[in-house]
């Protein structure tokens, strides 16, 4: 896992542990719902960083004859259960108890300790999200924060980023609950706030579920890796195309590369030999996390080529 996605969770981590005892600790004194709930969606997100960070250790693990090509997709797993425990242990709980408080309302008692508390929350938690929108922007390079979001094949910073704006989000929702709370002497703005939260929170969530299901099936390298990979495979000597390819991530910094290449008819064995070992060496050069590189030599076929079993097979 990379250093810069590392921090970010670290970071994340403790605001959230931080943050979750003074929420949990205003909720005692003030009986507000919606601290409750964003004191559990604090937990919710400490326990998710420390998947992620279990997730990136065992992801580390050399391969085996059982799993040859290693254990780089631990880390879509252990991404797939943050999206489950955001849904679950966060956004189904602050549902269940907005629903209560507003069949059931009550006061705001002590509001000096909701209130200063969620101040304290929303700063601690801009500096998180600072940090995870630091790191995100060393590796991003020109895609929106939505591309991002998206497309990004390691799954640690997304998580963290969305994760923080929920936050961050869910804070300004809390302080609006207990505001109005307060101004009108009804606690069921509360209860609405702590409703607002869970949706924020069942969101997020999908999105999460989404996007990391898409790379458990297993994603295909971004376009601007298959442009360069098939520029570094064809020499315009040894080998003068590439009659088709398939890639496909084992993790988010490891590429399998599975390629025909089109040789010269002429070529003798040992040259076309030399002609792939000369072609995996530029691949590898041109994109470093092509580990995994399988290339099959064929000749150029025309259209209608024919082919073993009497049908007609193109290029």
């Amino acid at each position: 896992m990379a250093s810069g996605s590392t921090k970010a969770i670290v970071a994340a981590l403790a605001a959230n542990l931080a943050i979750a005892v003074a929420k949990f600790v205003a909720y005692l004194f003030s009986g507000s719902s919606s601290m409750l709930a964003e004191s559990v969606h604090s937990l919710a997100d400490s326990g998710n960083q420390g998947l992620l960070l279990l997730g990136g250790k065992r992801a580390r693990r050399a391969e085996t004859p059982q799993h040859p090509f290693g254990y780089g997709r631990t880390r879509y797993i252990y991404a797939f259960l943050v999206s489950i425990v955001l849904f679950s242990l966060g956004g189904m709980f602050a549902l269940y108890e907005g629903y209560e408080k507003i069949r059931h309302p009550h006061a705001i008692e002590h509001w000096y300790w909701p209130v200063g508390v969620l101040v304290f929350s929303i700063v601690v938690e801009f500096f998180s999200l600072r940090t995870a929108v630091v790191e995100s922007n060393a590796v991003r390079g020109g895609k929106s924060w939505r591309d991002f979001v998206r497309h990004s094949k390691a799954p640690e910073l997304p998580v963290v980023l969305l994760e923080d704006i929920g936050a961050m989000i869910g804070l300004v929702l809390a302080l609006a609950g207990v505001g109005l709370a307060l101004a009108t002497g009804d606690g069921v703005w509360d209860g609405i706030g702590t409703l607002c939260i869970g949706v924020l929170l069942v969101a997020i969530a999908i999105v999460l579920a989404a996007e990391t299901k898409s790379l458990l099936l297993g994603e295909a390298a971004g376009p601007e890796h298959v442009a360069r990979i098939e520029a570094a495979l064809v020499d315009g000597e040894s080998v003068t195309g590439v009659l088709h390819m398939r890639t496909l991530h084992l993790g988010p910094e490891e590429l399998l590369v599975a390629a025909k290449i089109a040789v010269r008819d002429d070529d003798t064995v040992a040259r076309v030999v030399a002609a792939i070992d000369a072609a995996e060496a530029r691949v590898r050069a041109a994109v470093p996390i092509a580990r995994v590189i399988y290339l099959e030599p064929d000749l150029p076929r025309t259209p209608s080529t024919p082919v073993a079993d009497g049908g007609v097979q193109s290029s």
